[in-house]
Parts: structure tokens; sequence; C-alpha cells
């Protein structure tokens, strides 16, 4: 049963954020499918984060742990927009956050790991593909920065890799149960510099309107959902969010 619809963002208390690339270029993270994104500038890149690739070729795990070691990730900080999303926590107004993004940064903004739903895996972790052993990221890029190129589990010897989503491989099917009930029972979904083009992610902000929810869409570009949304905004996220949440003191 759907819920009448808000009549405006203010009136919401449980507020789903769909966040996208656009949220990690603007803290310095490039990304991946824009006009200078990693895979448009170097096709070979698109290699490193396909599974098949990873886990035959060496110097295709080469590739991709000199990438995983690039500092513009881990000298990252969350934005003014991470933070006001982190304020809606703090003002119990937030029902969860499904991000594409792996950079781990709604998280280091201070949100709940148990209300940030990472669609797309994480880059923070790593991951043995024999033993499945886990451990931070920064055991594995330690050892690249000592010179091990291809750094294999200490268990057992197995491949390593980031917990990431490759090419090939399907989501994880308890991040996304969970990303549905949330676009289901929010009552408000907001799109936070995503192109809502990437799917099943995309799908949640017409599910949750679907739902009852009032709709609203911050994005540098156009989206296919711009016409069924109840606001649609552009402008640089960490000038436009922080007022549109209302905790523009952040």
């Amino acid at each position: 049963m759907t819920m009448a619809v808000l009549s405006s963002l203010d009136e919401a208390r449980r507020i789903l954020i769909l966040s996208g690339a656009g949220l990690s270029t603007a803290a310095g993270i490039p990304d991946f499918r824009g006009p200078d994104g990693l895979w448009t500038k170097d096709p070979y890149a698109e290699l490193v984060s396909t599974l098949s690739w990873y886990l035959r070729d060496d110097d295709v795990r080469k590739a991709a742990w000199r990438r995983r070691a690039d500092p513009a990730m881990w000298s990252a900080e969350p934005t003014r927009a991470h933070r006001a999303i982190n304020r809606l926590e703090a003002d119990g107004r937030l029902r969860a956050i499904v991000t594409q993004n792996t950079d781990g940064l709604h998280q280091l903004a201070g949100s709940s790991p148990q209300l940030v739903h990472e669609i797309h895996g994480s880059a923070r972790t790593w991951r043995c593909e024999m033993c499945g052993r886990m451990g931070p990221m920064e055991e594995m890029l330690e050892r690249v920065a000592a010179g091990d190129e291809d750094p294999r589990c200490p268990s057992c010897g197995g491949i390593t890799r980031a917990t990431v989503i490759l090419f090939e491989e399907v989501l994880d099917a308890d991040v996304l149960t969970a990303a549905v009930q949330a676009a289901e029972d929010c009552d408000a979904v907001v799109a936070v510099g995503t192109s809502l083009g990437v799917y099943p992610a995309a799908g949640l902000f017409p599910l949750a309107m679907e739902n009852g929810a009032y709709g609203v869409i911050v994005n540098a570009e156009p989206t296919p959902f711009d016409d069924e949304a109840h606001e649609v905004l552009r402008g640089r996220l960490d000038d436009v969010l922080p007022g549109l949440l209302g905790v523009a003191d952040v």
C-alpha cells in the first residue's frame, strides 16, 4: 500500500539516499565511465575490472594493484555533501544510503555501516579467492609499496583482490535485498551524483516513487528520470545538497 506523497522534502522522515560517481569525483576520485573516466581514457583499464582476466592474467593483476595504490583515492576526504548526508542520520531522518561507489567515504563521514549498502562492494578491504580470508586493504597496499607486485594470501597463497564487484560477477544478494527494502518503505528518495543509468541501482529510484516516495535528483547532467522526479537540481553537490537537506551548517 502506497503512502500519500509528501509536499516537500522537508516533511520526509525516512530518506533514502542513492549516491553515485559524482559524489566521489567531487572528493577528487576519478570516475570510470565519464568523458575523462578511467575506462574512457584507457581501454585496458576495463580488463582489471573483469573477473576472468583478473584471475588468469598476472599482468592484469599487477596493473590492478598499481591502480589500487593510486594516492587519489586514499587521500580523498568526505565532502560537505557526504557530511550533510551523515547529518540526516544524526537528525533521525535517514532510512538508508545505497551507493554505487566503493570508496567508503560515507563511512568516513560518520555514516553507520549498517545503513550504508555498497551495491558494488568496497575497495577498502581485500579477499582471497581461494580460502576467503579478508582484511583491510592497507595490509596489501603496504606489500605493494614494498615491491610485491601481485600480493598473495598470507594464509594459503591464493589470489587476492579488492572486495569490489567485478564484471562477470553477480551482486551480493543480501545488499541488494536491503536496498530494495529501503526503496519500498522510504518516504523520500534523493539521487545524488548519479546518472541513474546503471542497473539495478538505477531501478531503485522509480521503485521508491512507485511506493509513494517524494523523488529528488541532484546531478550535474540530465537523467532518464528527470521528468518523473518531484524536484531536479543542478550545480555542485557541496553547494546544493546541504541546503536541500536542511543542514547547511556542515
